[in-house]
């Protein structure tokens, strides 16, 4: 539809997840068993988070303390250093292979509009920002690990970006950019609570129930190959 005439343009705000939207899957187990594979001594470190995937199981823990579990067990007081050049060489090579072909023609649409890029990921920050910035995107969210120094101490420094914590950062952009019109991408349902409240919220890939559940929130869906 073309704009009335006089009309001014809305300034568009295109925010997208990252796990199963962009990527075709999970990033942060690629990332870890990679670097375990340069690092065979860590791998007994696997069995740490077993204790906390029980309790998971049982409604006892949730999925940040599971992720952060897993990171202490595994990549645990390793250097800045090392986890900076392994992150260099993971991000290209994950980039080259694991990266959906619609998602990165839709990322360069909104681009060409102008629009204000932001990645949203629940995954974590030894790597999400530098997929970003090898993307092109303007502004990154997503789950920050606590460090020791220049080592890592594995803990989750602040929220778990995932469900009602997504649907936070987005009211928080909704203030930084006022009167933006917003479009949002996310594959899961627990997406769906940040993607209502964009002006164009779209379900990418999503389960036939959880697509069930965007038809029914008024949301758009689409399949991303």
């Amino acid at each position: 539809m073309t704009a009335p005439a006089g009309a001014v343009a809305r300034r568009g705000l295109a925010v997208f997840d990252l796990d199963g939207t962009i990527t075709r899957h999970d990033t942060l187990m690629p990332y870890v068993f990679g670097f375990l594979r340069s690092h065979p001594a860590r791998v007994p470190g696997l069995l740490l988070p077993v204790p906390t995937l029980v309790r998971f199981a049982l409604r006892q823990a949730d999925r940040g303390d599971l992720k952060s579990a897993l990171i202490r067990g595994t990549l645990g007081d390793s250097t800045r250093a090392e986890l900076d050049g392994w992150t260099a060489r993971f991000v290209p090579r994950f980039l080259a292979a694991g990266v959906r072909p619609d998602a990165l023609s839709c990322i360069a649409r909104h681009r060409a509009r102008g629009d204000v890029l932001v990645l949203m990921s629940a995954s974590v920050d030894l790597y999400v920002p530098a997929i970003g910035r090898a993307l092109g995107f303007d502004e990154v969210i997503c789950t920050e690990l606590r460090w020791q120094g220049e080592r890592l101490e594995g803990s989750l420094a602040g929220p778990n970006f995932r469900g009602a914590e997504k649907a936070r950062a987005l009211k928080a952009l909704l203030g930084r950019h006022p009167g933006f019109e917003v479009t949002a991408y996310g594959n899961a349902a627990s997406d769906l609570a940040h993607l209502c409240l964009a002006d164009r919220g779209v379900l990418v890939n999503g389960s036939r129930r959880t697509r069930r559940a965007a038809e029914g929130l008024g949301l758009s869906c689409a399949t991303w190959v």
